[in-house]
């Protein structure tokens, strides 16, 4: 029998219509993934097996009437612990929050995954209040690679992409303030978008404000495009929420990239010291996007690393989201989220506002490059994974995570649509992320190059294989 777990969405979706299986028999087979991978991952801070069975029955008997819920009814899915999820604590990877709640309203993207049908499985890890780009907490404690469990699965939405990278559900929906669904999905081996900001409504507001995507997490670009066309909707909660796109996001995969103008910007402008293995890979996929009829630049974006204003926009949502804490709570707490909250909290109003200044012309840089060219591409990230419970590389130098993360945050703050696609991997088979990114609202331009990548096969969505297996 097909191996259930190694099936991307659309193609479970395919065999539900067909009767070749069933929404039980995916989630069941998505559980035991789950639990078989939790020791050695620890990619989940809880699993709601029951809940799960009983929303794949249902399906199923939905499905025998020839009446599905919607886009997804039957798909096995997660959800970062970030996201409010109806019935299920959500603690943000904090002991500071307490289980103990109401937790009766959905996000506004679990609310659409839930009207279409999906299936939830679990709730996956986080660093504290997703503060960091390693997936790490006093809470849940550290969440492993999937090709390594030596090495960190990236984050903040590191337990999304081993869960989905394993087989633990195709689908998964992940937060990305700084680089958090691509960071981890280039560590992992799996595709991950952070679309145009808006596009996917976010309710509670993110302290981090403007900074905040929700995106999904998922074996492929085609994956991904169905996922957008649930949750890329307004919601009346979201004051910030952009209106309802002009059509499906699965009609724009087959544009391909012929005529498209892209620019290749291996390490802006020579500001990125990338590893050797990463930078090989990262020129094939390019070389291959040529192949493919698109017009191929290798040229630089006019920024300077904006890291300095970064910090001031990130440090002091950091300090906001822990403001209402008392002594005790603040003891609870991540020692270096203790430290950027106590910087955050030191910034002046003025402070502020000239980091949005920064934003601005950062903004205004990106818009006037890509009057130039549809497509930017970048390494996601400059290395592959490190060690497992560190911030940053052993002996790298660097302070805080954005030390090694020069690709992603800047696309935060310009709030345009970025993706990373597995490319390759190094000599000790750690996968290898290409960074996409396009003006904003052209998510379509995103997912259009990412699924001709899996098209011509540089792209692969297949699971990872541990190292030493």
């Amino acid at each position: 029998m097909t191996e259930l777990t190694e099936l991307t969405a659309v193609r479970l979706l395919d065999g539900y219509r067909k009767g070749e299986w069933s929404p039980v028999e995916a989630t069941r087979a998505a559980l035991e993934r789950a639990e078989a991978i939790q020791p050695e991952v620890n990619a989940f801070v809880r699993l709601t097996a029951e809940e799960a069975l009983e929303q794949a029955r249902e399906s199923q008997e939905r499905w025998r009437r020839g009446e599905p819920r919607g886009l997804l009814d039957g798909v096995p899915v997660t959800v970062k612990d970030i996201l409010l999820q109806r019935g299920t604590p959500t603690l943000r990877g904090s002991r500071a929050v307490d289980p103990a709640g109401r937790w009766d309203e959905d996000a506004p993207s679990v609310a659409r995954l839930r009207e279409h049908g999906a299936v939830f499985i679990g709730k996956t890890t986080t660093p504290e209040f997703g503060w960091k780009g390693v997936t790490d907490s006093p809470l849940s404690g550290i969440t492993r690679n999937p090709c390594d469990p030596s090495r960190t699965a990236g984050g903040s939405s590191g337990g999304s992409a081993a869960a989905v990278a394993l087989g633990a559900g195709p689908l998964s929906l992940g937060t990305d303030g700084g680089g958090s669904v691509r960071i981890p999905a280039s560590f992992c081996g799996i595709f991950a978008l952070k679309p145009t900001y808006g596009r996917v409504p976010l309710y509670p507001a993110s302290a981090f404000g403007t900074l905040a995507h929700v995106g999904p997490m998922t074996r492929d670009a085609a994956d991904a495009a169905l996922l957008m066309d649930v949750i890329g909707h307004p919601d009346s909660r979201d004051w910030s929420a952009l209106t309802a796109p002009a059509g499906p996001c699965t009609d724009a995969l087959a544009g391909g990239v012929r005529g498209l103008r892209v620019a290749y910007s291996p390490s802006l402008g020579g500001q990125v010291a990338v590893q050797p293995a990463v930078a090989r890979a990262v020129r094939r996929a390019v070389e291959r996007l040529a192949d493919l009829g698109a017009y191929v630049t290798e040229t630089d974006p006019d920024l300077t690393d904006p890291v300095e204003a970064f910090h001031t926009l990130w440090f002091s949502g950091a300090a906001r989201v822990t403001q209402h804490l008392g002594p005790h709570q603040r003891e609870l707490l991540d020692p270096g989220l203790r430290e950027i909250c106590a910087r955050g909290a030191r910034y002046s109003a003025l402070d502020y506002l000239a980091a949005v200044d920064v934003r601005m012309d950062l903004g205004r840089r990106m818009g006037r490059f890509h009057d130039t060219y549809d497509l930017l591409v970048t390494p996601t990230m400059p290395l592959t994974a490190f060690e497992a419970g560190a911030e940053v590389p052993k002996g790298s130098g660097h302070r805080r995570w954005t030390g090694w993360t020069p690709f992603t945050y800047p696309f935060n703050m310009t709030q345009q649509p970025a993706a990373s696609v597995p490319v390759g991997a190094d000599a000790d088979g750690l996968p290898i992320g290409l960074q996409l990114v396009a003006a904003r609202h052209r998510d379509d331009l995103v997912l259009r190059a990412a699924h001709a990548l899996y098209g011509a096969g540089v792209a692969s969505a297949g699971r990872p294989t541990p190292a030493g297996s």
